[in-house]
């Protein structure tokens, strides 16, 4: 078995900002496919429009920018044509949520096994900073000088919404914790979706600060991992235990609660109640969650397509053209 590494998967010199969340992101996918080991040529790796839109340039992979808003549907198109290849689809919050959003929660609804990735910077980047879909209320930009007076999509509740079997999210600036939930998207199989919070540094500074920084994670970040117990805080003397229907942030040693009171994460429990009340959960009040979320196994559209088309073919008597003239009556022509 062939061994690849990170420099396997480079190509050209980024054209990003300095300082930009998708060069993080960037150097974190190449790593990361390194880890997985499917070779460049087995790997297909599709965009739309926008700033993170650019990144198939820099991958030595197959690899395509689309037309605004289709990433989800070439990417369909190309694993259902070729299922043998590793498909990542790379949207950002914009390109894939809004003009985009029809092809994000029907992909996910058929559960084509594509590799989603959502790089929220809560802004339109490219364009030159007008609000997203995902820029929250009150939103003071270019195109809402007095703020916005609309509610902003959240992607775990369309990813779920849309019966979402895969949901991940990761900081850009956190390498390791990006890798991971990388990794395990391409393991899944069906649409996994993965959320990355990263910075517009000219447009939208600053928008995931609580999170930017190990420190930020430590003081407001949960990292979730199946069959553990939810602890979290710069010295994991915090947790989660549920409260009715809803979650509670407790503190180990206070009136008795231990870790065995906690919450244990169960990425596989085919209902999706408590992963969405973990997706949804902000600050100041709860940590943000990181990791994978959810992780549910369920059969796959292009499989699906792909093995009807093989019934249909042992099934039908015509193998060929020649066949198919011969099913009705022919003359000769002498």
């Amino acid at each position: 078995m062939s061994t690849y590494t990170a420099q396997d998967y480079k190509k050209g010199q980024p054209r990003w900002c300095p300082g930009c969340g998708d060069h993080f992101f960037l150097a974190s996918l190449h790593k990361a496919m390194a880890e997985i080991g499917v070779a460049p040529h087995n790997v297909a790796v599709i965009s739309g429009i926008g700033c993170s839109s650019r990144l198939p340039y820099y991958m030595n992979t197959y690899a395509m920018q689309t037309i605004h808003g289709r990433a989800a549907a070439i990417a369909t198109g190309c694993k259902v044509s070729n299922p043998a290849l590793s498909v990542w689809q790379i949207s950002g919050d914009g390109d894939g949520l809004a003009i985009g959003g029809n092809h994000f929660i029907h992909a996910i609804r058929r559960n084509v096994d594509l590799n989603m990735i959502l790089l929220n910077n809560r802004i339109y980047g490219l364009t030159k900073g007008q609000y997203s879909p995902t820029s929250p209320r009150g939103f003071v930009s270019k195109s809402s000088p007095y703020g916005t007076v609309e509610d902003p999509f959240r992607p775990a509740e369309l990813c779920f919404g849309a019966r979402g079997r895969f949901f991940a999210r990761a900081v850009a600036t956190d390498a390791a914790g990006t890798v991971e939930i990388l990794k395990a998207a391409a393991a899944h199989k069906g649409a996994s979706v993965c959320e990355i919070l990263q910075n517009c540094v000219i447009f939208n500074n600053g928008t995931h600060d609580a999170v930017a920084t190990k420190e930020g994670r430590a003081k407001h970040a949960i990292y979730l991992q199946h069959g553990q117990p939810m602890v979290f805080g710069e010295n994991r003397e915090l947790g989660l235990m549920q409260e009715g229907f809803g979650l509670k942030v407790v503190r180990l040693g206070e009136n008795g609660v231990t870790e065995r009171d906690l919450l244990v994460h169960d990425a596989h429990c085919q209902d999706s109640t408590l992963h969405l009340k973990l997706a949804l959960m902000e600050g100041p009040d709860f940590p943000v969650a990181l990791g994978v979320i959810r992780d549910v196994e369920a059969p796959t559209y292009d499989a699906a397509v792909n093995e009807q088309i093989m019934e249909i073919k042992e099934k039908n008597p015509c193998h060929c053209f020649n066949d198919l003239l011969y099913t009705n009556d022919i003359w000769e022509v002498k």
